[in-house]
């Protein structure tokens, strides 16, 4: 059999065992609700509605992971903040391992979305399963960028690792995904922190939109500009007492954040320079 007959049968296989999976997680959070209403007493119902929401969570990872088809961009910014938001409520909230974002607006064809982010997946699933953070807070953080024609991709956390064997093996996984996309995964390793850089190209397609909107930005720049140095200023009279100015708040970003961990050298350090991105925590 063809490889081309055999795809559209592995997309139907895929699909099926996507949704049984959906009605399977759907079904056990259908009981537990069930149970909550039966159940006597508020730490009950309490522990029970806690379980629904890790299964909600789980839910939604799923259905983020599942396979994306289609001619269309997807903005991997905002796909990378879902799969977040999931992740904190299946996962992450439970252990006490705080998630930090920080992402710059990066159109992707569907599917090259969908690997990107079943890597993202798993760098973070790994950092919380292996990572030893002793008496630390536990800590991740991801940072999406562009670089030209080149997205970089930065999962870092501020656990070491004592046990790295399943570790190993899913990185190999991940590299996989990583050539499939054109690109390749580079780990570091320290005393106090562990990062995982991943590197792929854009395709011509995708090329053509960031360049789109890096040009509308510009424009939209430009315009915003002119209309400033068009406003003519409002000059207070010399009797008018003016209010001092509160000192302003410095804001935290994740340049500020990452300096509390050891950093794996000058490149992982350029990857985390300022740059046009969203940032949520």
């Amino acid at each position: 059999m063809s490889s081309r007959k055999r795809r559209p049968q592995e997309g139907v296989l895929l699909r099926e065992w996507q949704h049984r999976i959906a009605d399977g997680v759907a079904s056990a959070i259908d009981l537990v609700s069930a149970a909550i209403i039966r159940a006597e007493g508020a730490e009950a119902k309490a522990a029970l509605s806690d379980v629904v929401s890790l299964l909600l969570g789980h839910a939604e990872v799923h259905r983020m992971l599942a396979r994306a088809d289609g001619e269309a961009l997807l903005d991997a910014a905002a796909y990378v903040h879902q799969l977040g938001c999931a992740l904190r409520q299946s996962r992450l909230d439970m252990m006490k391992i705080r998630l930090t974002l920080d992402t710059e607006r990066v159109p992707l064809q569907a599917e090259r979305c969908w690997r990107l982010g079943l890597i993202v997946h798993d760098l973070i699933a790994m950092a919380a399963k292996h990572a030893c953070f002793d008496a630390r807070a536990g800590e991740i953080k991801v940072r999406l960028s562009r670089r030209g024609a080149l997205v970089n991709c930065v999962v870092l956390d501020n656990g070491s690792r004592s046990v790295r064997s399943d570790a190993r093996r899913w990185l190999r996984i991940d590299n996989d995904v990583a050539r499939s996309l054109g690109g390749r995964v580079e780990q570091g390793i320290g005393s106090e922190f562990t990062s995982v850089v991943l590197s792929f190209p854009l395709t011509e397609r995708e090329q053509q939109a960031n360049q789109g909107m890096a040009t509308r930005r510009m424009r939209l720049a430009r315009r915003l500009k002119a209309k400033t140095a068009n406003v003519t200023p409002l000059r207070p009279s010399p009797a008018a007492t003016l209010p001092v100015a509160a000192e302003p708040i410095p804001s935290v970003g994740l340049n500020e954040e990452a300096s509390s961990f050891r950093k794996p050298g000058d490149a992982l350090g350029q990857l985390f320079s300022p740059s046009q991105h969203m940032a949520a925590q």
